[in-house]
């Protein structure tokens, strides 16, 4: 889930505020000390006016600065859609805050002006508590459209999509389909693209609003629609669904349930929210952080602490291996004393390696450019690279080493176990990408750490094994 709601409405109809808004003279600002004096003085006329100036964003900062007997007020003040778009920009705890405080009248018109996405979304997110008392106000018909919403898995197409979109039926004429856009498009999040459905609901293509104002009025829309239209079914990944999207440039791409009937769509806008909350969760996976779910601030610490401290718990455990080997070589470092120094550069070059190579194949994953069926000939390619780095740093190792200790068997040891490392790694980093895909877990549990303390052990192994086969025999 992504950490604050960050929805913008690019592709909505009916936000008249939203329009006005851009249009505001670059002297009409607020800054927070003049909100605040607006604000203490109880001079609401004013300040809604200059509020009414702003955009929602800068709102929302200044809101989120607020005292807190105040911020409800301070709300209360702007327009309907005005607060709503407000409402959207916030910070996850100033949510709560504000739907606690309302009454259930006001909860309740903020709630019904929300898209449907948007408010399942934010019902998903607040406490239990409050995500109960908020279903229990809404009209029943809402009520209903929310709860199929969140009926469907989360990160599925059916829990990000919108009901409302303009459908059309192929043997209306141009005319109607016209006279039907203006009727519903008051509460559609856009217009520029309809969905042509036979009479049980069976999508069977779209048409453009443009291609609907220039056609002749009494040409049936299944004359000028594109038939066979892309779609995706409610239980497509989102991730999925925003790749296809943006692969096949469209404004918004449609989504089916099992029977192939039209249920919703999912816009461009929506596409821009998911693609950052999936980015934002490869990013805190990476480095074995487990994502927040309603914004950084506003987690507890006593929540965040047990979700890092499993993770690094793992790892600990994983790494009492690393100090098992060492601690049976004892004897040979008694011995050879100059082997302890090179530990922690061959260890970190593995870890390094790996890393890299475990981001680009995630990264490539992520985006479609690196495809799960071309899995072998990715890695193989990830350790060629390995092993031309390998070369090139084991030949700089090796005659650091010597000059360094002087030793040319121990430098020899270095040298060839940064070799085998610099193989090894990009092998381990490239392939658990692919080895989670295929046990359908998330490619970015590969993070990092993980993969730093897989290096950590092999490393460690390979090196006291060529250090007892080369050293071993003096």
């Amino acid at each position: 889930m992504r950490p604050t709601s960050r929805r913008t409405w690019g592709l909505s109809v009916g936000s008249k505020v939203s329009e006005e808004i851009h249009d505001r003279r670059p002297e009409e600002t607020l800054d927070e000390d003049t909100f605040r004096e607006l604000l203490e003085n109880n001079q609401y006329r004013a300040l809604r006016e200059r509020l009414a100036a702003l955009h929602p964003s800068d709102i929302a900062d200044l809101l989120a600065g607020a005292p807190a007997d105040k911020e409800g007020v301070a709300f209360r003040l702007l327009p309907k859609d005005l607060a709503v778009d407000v409402f959207d920009e916030m910070d996850g705890t100033l949510q709560d805050r504000l739907l606690e405080a309302f009454s259930d009248q006001a909860a309740r018109n903020l709630l019904e002006a929300m898209p449907p996405d948007d408010r399942a979304e934010l019902l998903d997110e607040v406490p239990a508590k409050v995500a109960r008392r908020l279903l229990q106000i809404l009209s029943s018909d809402q009520r209903r459209l929310t709860m199929r919403l969140l009926g469907y898995e989360e990160g599925t197409a059916g829990r990000e999509m919108t009901p409302l979109f303009v459908d059309l039926h192929g043997d209306m004429t141009v005319a109607q389909a016209l006279e039907r856009v203006r009727r519903l498009a008051i509460n559609r999040e856009t217009v520029y693209e309809c969905y042509v459905m036979d009479r049980r609901r069976h999508l069977i293509g779209t048409v453009s609003l443009k291609d609907l104002v220039i056609a002749d009025p009494d040409v049936s829309v299944s004359d000028i629609m594109r038939p066979e239209p892309i779609f995706i079914y409610t239980h497509t990944d989102r991730e999925e669904a925003a790749r296809e999207l943006r692969e096949h440039e469209l404004l918004a791409i449609p989504v089916v349930d099992a029977e192939q009937r039209l249920v919703g769509i999912i816009t461009y806008d929506d596409v821009v929210d998911i693609v950052e909350e999936e980015a934002t969760e490869d990013i805190y996976r990476f480095g074995a952080v487990p994502g927040t779910e309603r914004g950084y601030f506003a987690s507890r610490i006593l929540s965040v602490v047990p979700r890092r401290g499993v993770w690094l718990l793992g790892l600990i455990a994983i790494n009492t291996v690393t100090g098992s080997i060492m601690g049976a070589q004892e004897e040979l470092l008694l011995a050879t004393v100059a082997l302890a120094f090179f530990i922690p550069l061959l260890i970190d070059t593995g870890g390094n390696i790996g890393a890299q190579s475990a981001t680009v194949v995630i990264r490539g994953l992520a985006t479609g450019e690196v495809r799960p069926r071309r899995a072998l000939a990715v890695v193989l390619r990830e350790v060629r690279i390995g092993a031309v780095l390998g070369v090139g740093l084991g030949a700089v190792s090796l005659a650091w080493a010597y000059a360094w200790q002087r030793d040319l068997e121990i430098a020899i040891v270095v040298g060839i176990t940064l070799v085998g490392i610099s193989i090894m790694a990009p092998l381990v980093g490239g392939a658990l990408p692919f080895l989670l895909r295929l046990v359908k877990r998330d490619p970015a549990l590969a993070s990092a750490p993980v993969v730093t303390s897989i290096m950590d052990i092999f490393g460690v192994a390979l090196y006291f094994w060529i250090a007892l086969t080369i050293v071993g025999l003096r």
